[in-house]
């Protein structure tokens, strides 16, 4: 933990974003405080499941050791995630295991190239960046849309707001991922982009640029985007754009990281949030042991 996020210091006017960011990397999210209780959880417990020892949660089964269960938050997600797992990636080290045991009834991870068959009329979506992928704004707008039927005739209803029911996100290196996506069973699902943001995971990946997410960061900022979009896109489906928005692969860096609560006009008000529980109890423990500025997960460039 930095001296600035326990409030020791400031920053200066002049200081840059990324800087900023990366200063206070968890300002204005809503997770459970729980999570300093990890701090005291010492050597390994067996897990309930299948018997093995593990520290702070079961990889393989994917539930809490009973020693903390009391207090890990369960999160309940707007649509289901599916996480498909190259088969090189270790599972004690994924942060996809952290949003399967934050989110056991949403969450499910299958090991590349198991994967499911996804129906086009599922509303099924693949968190990928690559030439074709849209915005999340987008996506949303064209799982609105109503075949033929005039855009001055399409109605607002309650269901539009169920726009996307699945999402699907590769778990593995920048390297690897690419693998997977030439699988002709991911490239057919529709690609998202998401707005560039900064990660802060601690393992270094080269070859990645810096708006890399963690996969639980990935899930995160996609539900963070999801809300407000479905929001935009179910009260204002008259204006939509023409051809859709195009990914832009210059990748500029999203610098707004406060939780604005405003149920009212769909902003984001922080209910996802607690997916970052174990991610963020592990960037404290790996900052509490090496300085963030020699750490080479953060000096990776923001574009590639």
């Amino acid at each position: 933990m930095t001296a600035l996020e326990n409030g020791v210091g400031e920053l200066s006017s002049n200081t840059s974003p990324v800087l900023e960011i990366d200063a206070f990397p968890f300002k204005g999210l809503r997770i459970s405080e729980e999570w300093k209780q990890l701090e005291s959880v010492e050597g390994r417990t067996i897990c309930s499941s299948c018997k093995k020892s593990r520290k702070y949660f079961c990889y393989s089964c994917y539930i809490p050791v009973s020693e903390i269960e009391h207090f890990v938050p369960k999160v309940k997600l707007p649509i289901k995630i599916d996480i498909i797992k190259h088969a090189r990636e270790m599972d004690g080290k994924s942060t996809a295991v952290h949003a399967a045991v934050l989110a056991p009834e949403d969450v499910r991870i299958f090991t590349y190239p198991c994967i499911p068959d996804y129906s086009p009329n599922e509303n099924v979506v693949l968190i990928f960046p690559n030439e074709k992928a849209v915005s999340v704004e987008e996506v949303c707008k064209r799982f609105t849309r109503r075949e033929g039927e005039p855009q001055s005739k399409r109605q607002c209803t309650e269901s539009s707001h169920q726009m996307v029911h699945r999402a699907v996100f590769i778990d593995s290196t920048w390297n690897q991922s690419r693998g997977i996506f030439k699988d002709p069973r991911v490239r057919a699902l529709p690609s998202v982009v998401l707005k560039s943001r900064l990660s802060q995971f601690w393992r270094h990946q080269a070859g990645s640029p810096r708006w890399y997410l963690a996969t639980v960061e990935a899930i995160h900022q996609f539900l963070v985007e999801l809300v407000t979009a479905q929001g935009t896109a179910g009260l204002d489906c008259g204006n939509e754009r023409g051809d859709g928005d195009s990914t832009n692969m210059n990748h500029k860096i999203d610098t707004t990281t406060e939780v604005v609560p405003d149920d009212k006009t769909h902003k984001y008000n922080g209910q996802y949030d607690n997916l970052l529980f174990f991610f963020r109890f592990m960037y404290s423990k790996i900052h509490t042991l090496y300085d963030h500025e020699q750490l080479r997960s953060y000096k990776r460039p923001f574009i590639r």
